[in-house]
């Protein structure tokens, strides 16, 4: 069982946790989040602890944003879009038991040490074609699957990069493995 609370969107959502790790859930309700939520979400990140488990799509990362900003030390799951993919749509509840696990046995915390100077600069991302390039929304997609951050706008990458303590040599094998296959 995981020792921490995973926050997610919905029933669904938790039943799908439920079924894959057994862990305890915060639901959300949506990307509409109550005070009432966050107020949970901080007790539990005061005693437990807090995965960040949401859909892959916008309300989910909107959803992510409001926690991360209100409840600060959260840990992250990222399922990409592909494993979150069913009939009804993009979600947690239609990721396979086996994605799931996955996504939280790389889960990723945010930076503890603020005197250890990041190792990604913007100009990486640049370099790399994350930024300002043809196909940088696709690069910066398998990108996020690879380091396990997730999706994210060219600015919000940067920033997980960051958050996350993501080091050169991580960037740098996740890129090598992007150009092997032809993106």
């Amino acid at each position: 069982m995981i020792r921490e609370m995973i926050v997610v969107e919905g029933k669904d959502d938790t039943t799908a946790v439920r079924r894959a790790v057994g862990a305890d859930t915060i639901e959300t309700g949506g990307s509409a989040i109550g005070e009432d939520v966050l107020a949970r979400i901080e007790l539990a990140q005061a005693r437990r602890g807090v995965i960040v488990l949401t859909d892959p799509d916008a309300p989910g990362e909107r959803i992510r944003k409001i926690v991360a900003e209100r409840v600060p030390g959260c840990k992250h799951a990222f399922l990409t879009k592909d494993e979150a993919r069913g009939r009804g749509g993009i979600g947690v509840e239609h990721a396979a038991d086996e994605a799931i696990r996955r996504a939280l046995e790389r889960v990723r915390g945010p930076e503890t040490d603020a005197e250890e100077p990041a190792e990604i600069a913007w100009t990486d991302l640049l370099e790399a074609g994350l930024i300002v390039h043809a196909a940088s929304a696709s690069r910066r997609e398998r990108m996020g699957e690879l380091l396990g951050i997730g999706y994210a706008n060219g600015k919000q990458f940067y920033k997980r990069c960051l958050m996350f303590r993501i080091t050169k040599a991580e960037f740098q094998a996740a890129l090598e493995r992007l150009e092997r296959e032809g993106r």
